[in-house]
């Protein structure tokens, strides 16, 4: 008797804990955050009658903080993103395959728009610094002088190597068959530093791929189980993934919101 009187207080007390450590929605109803109410909508129960109150509340402050928002705002286009998806269903929580979608055309719209100008869109220009090599001279994003040249070297491909690179790319965006032996690998970069990432697979199956601060990149490989590694901005990453379908991998820190 005394275990199962033991035994239930401990599921209790685990449940408590549970509680705590979840969000506190409590004033949410006060909120004039439009994160924090976004987060609610995805978290909440469908029949949370706070719902109707916080949903127009929040598109409101949406449409406002964009109509004043300064041109260059950063964050105008995903609360564009996050309006039109609370305008079709009940908050802008998507699923994995919905996201993995999204990412997808974006990147057959980025790679097709290379192909139409028959060249990379970005330029990489060495910085004054010894063995510094940046994305651009405004950002002065380095990476760290060890990598610096290799970073260089895996950025300065040649017009014909980027063509086919880009058209290897875009077939695997295209390529629905699930029996393809080949997968697509989408490296997001948020930190202010330009990072190498290595993926070490089986035997001597190894791929580099240079991804600039704040920017993305992406790479066709073999499917199969690799180690990810990188050095971003002075802290070492290591992660074992296994790649049997097309992938993103974010890096560094998130935008501040």
């Amino acid at each position: 008797m005394k275990k199962l009187l033991l035994l239930f207080i401990s599921v209790l007390f685990f449940n408590l804990s549970a509680q705590k450590r979840g969000k506190d929605y409590t004033d949410i109803l006060k909120s004039k955050n439009i994160y924090e109410i976004n987060a609610f909508l995805r978290d909440a129960h469908p029949d949370d009658p706070r719902r109707s109150v916080l949903k127009p509340r929040v598109m409101e402050m949406m449409a406002q903080y964009i109509k004043d928002a300064h041109p260059a705002d950063q964050k105008v286009k995903d609360m564009q993103e996050m309006l039109a998806l609370l305008k079709r269903r009940p908050s802008t929580k998507i699923s994995f395959d919905e996201m993995n979608a999204i990412i997808k055309q974006k990147q057959i719209a980025k790679y097709k728009a290379e192909l139409a100008a028959k060249q990379s869109t970005i330029v990489y220009t060495p910085s004054t610094a010894q063995n510094t090599f940046v994305v651009n001279t405004s950002a002065n994003a380095a990476v760290p002088n060890a990598e610096a040249e290799e970073f260089n070297m895996l950025m300065a491909v040649n017009p014909v190597e980027h063509k086919n690179k880009t058209v290897k790319i875009l077939n695997s965006l295209f390529d629905n068959d699930p029996n393809s032996k080949t997968s697509i690998v989408l490296i997001k970069n948020n930190s202010d530093c330009n990072i190498i990432v290595r993926m070490e697979g089986v035997g001597t199956t190894k791929y580099r791929l240079a991804v600039p601060a704040h920017d993305d990149s992406t790479i066709v490989i073999d499917k199969g189980q690799y180690l990810f590694t990188s050095l971003v901005c002075g802290a070492q990453y290591a992660s074992q993934k296994t790649i049997e379908k097309a992938i993103m991998v974010t890096l560094g820190s998130s935008p501040t919101q």
